[in-house]
């Protein structure tokens, strides 16, 4: 028989990284992102922004795409239920003017940061659609669901085109055009395309 081999001891426990310190890191890799873009955000300049190690970023973090969407999750107003006014016009107003919708510019210097990675990063543009965006889209339908059981919409409407007919109109105008979301912007797009679009009359 061969001798008995001495246990190896155990690994030492690594130290999790939570509370205050993983959200000192999650701000830092959102001044990265905004600073330089996903495409030249790297785990090694997040790190020296957050003073950290790498090593310590890779414990809780598997890669840039997990820490970049964690870091926009930790951004994110807390969606609350939709805006229930009694008028589509006036719910869809409430819900992209203000803090956290199209009018907001931190919020949209985050999506503008991030949006070559969608069509570069199979791995994060998956966790971005599910996690950041598939919660908005559910809110906005539900916001024509309730103008439709009010009856203010057209029985033929495709709601899944519809819903992505204002964010796609003004975010093209921004990215493509140059041009600020304003209240005013939104106001014009509700007014001119989605209502005359969607109602009955």
């Amino acid at each position: 028989m061969s001798p008995r081999k001495p246990s190896s001891p155990e690994a030492p426990t690594r130290p999790r990284v939570e509370g205050d310190r993983e959200q000192e890191i999650l701000d830092a890799a959102l001044a990265v992102l905004v600073e330089v873009g996903y495409d030249r955000l790297t785990m090694d300049a997040v790190a020296a922004q957050a003073k950290a190690s790498k090593a310590t970023l890779y414990r809780k973090w598997e890669g840039k795409a997990a820490l970049v969407i964690d870091a926009l999750m930790s951004e994110k107003t807390p969606l609350q239920a939709p805006p229930d006014t009694g008028s589509l016009r006036e719910d869809l107003l409430s819900m992209f003017c203000g803090t956290g919708g199209l009018t907001d510019r931190h919020q949209t210097s985050l999506l503008g940061s991030v949006v070559t990675a969608i069509g570069r990063d199979p791995q994060f543009a998956a966790a971005f659609r599910e996690r950041f965006i598939a919660p908005k889209v559910a809110v906005g339908r539900e916001v024509y669901e309730r103008a439709r059981q009010r009856g203010e919409l057209r029985e033929d409407l495709d709601l899944d085109i519809l819903t992505a007919a204002l964010p796609g109109i003004v975010l093209h105008r921004m990215f493509l055009l140059g041009e600020q979301p304003t209240p005013d912007l939104i106001a014009r797009v509700v007014d001119q395309v989605i209502i005359p679009a969607a109602t009955r009359g």
